[in-house]
């Protein structure tokens, strides 16, 4: 079986995020890290290859060249394969869809897609939905767990209110994993060396037909959301406080 796992690129969590121009961040002194649901996607793809003889995992990600880091980890964990496709510019989540359903879409054997739900950075939770579209193929978002018997997938996913829905899938589909789906494996050193060695395909958007002019969705203006105002403490008897605070309510804030 071929495999497929998409991955994104995003900044540490803990990163202090400043705005540059309006329309991007500065990224000197960022930290970059794959998108954490990301992950389980990548662990999950390499487990289902394990149980599977003779099948491949290939790792594609989309962006500047910054993401050869995050392709070379996916290969030191285990991947096979690492395609790039270049990009520069902001792509919207439907233009990036069809350029990763392009890449996937000259193979003609590929198999299960494994994705994160959701990236950490814009949050859109639409990527895996809409490659799946492209593709033609069935899927399943915030999967909790999976399993494969013969040519069908079985996957457990979370709904509304801590339930649980199972849905089998025929192969090929896609799998958008959630936190608990597995445990994420670290790279052994024999793994990093390997992967220094393994080539990185790098694919143009012009070779697969799709440039930012086809975006749906236009970025008109990035900026910091505005710094939350300190707390005040009312000092007094608790029956002084109430009675002031129920004055700053009313005459400051103007909520009653």
């Amino acid at each position: 079986m071929n495999i497929y796992v998409c991955l994104k690129q995003v900044p540490d969590t803990e990163a202090s995020i400043l705005v540059k121009d309006g329309k991007s961040i500065q990224e000197a002194n960022i930290k970059w890290i794959i998108s954490p649901y990301d992950e389980y996607a990548i662990e999950e793809a390499l487990k289902l290859k394990e149980k599977t003889p003779g099948s491949t995992v290939t790792a594609l990600c989309l962006g500047p060249e910054r993401v050869h880091s995050a392709l070379r980890s996916v290969l030191a964990m285990g991947a096979d394969k690492a395609v790039h496709i270049e990009s520069n510019g902001y792509l919207d989540d439907q233009n990036t869809a069809q350029a990763l359903a392009e890449v996937i879409k000259a193979d003609s054997a590929f198999g299960v897609i494994f994705t994160g739900k959701q990236a950490i950075d814009n949050d859109s939770y639409q990527l895996h939905l809409r490659l799946a579209e492209n593709l033609g193929i069935p899927a399943a978002t915030h999967v909790t767990a999976f399993t494969v018997e013969g040519q069908k997938v079985k996957v457990q996913r979370e709904i509304d209110e801590g339930a649980k829905e199972m849905i089998e899938m025929s192969i090929p589909c896609l799998v958008a994993a959630a936190k608990g789906l597995n445990t994420p494996r670290y790279a052994s050193m024999m793994g990093i060396m390997k992967a220094k060695k393994i080539e990185i395909k790098k694919i143009t958007l012009s070779e697969i037909g799709v440039n930012e002019s086809q975006n749906k969705v236009q970025l008109l203006k990035l900026s910091a959301p505005a710094e939350k105002p300190q707390g005040r403490v009312i000092p007094g008897e608790p029956a002084d406080a109430v009675k002031e605070l129920v004055r700053l309510l009313r005459e400051e804030a103007k909520v009653l």
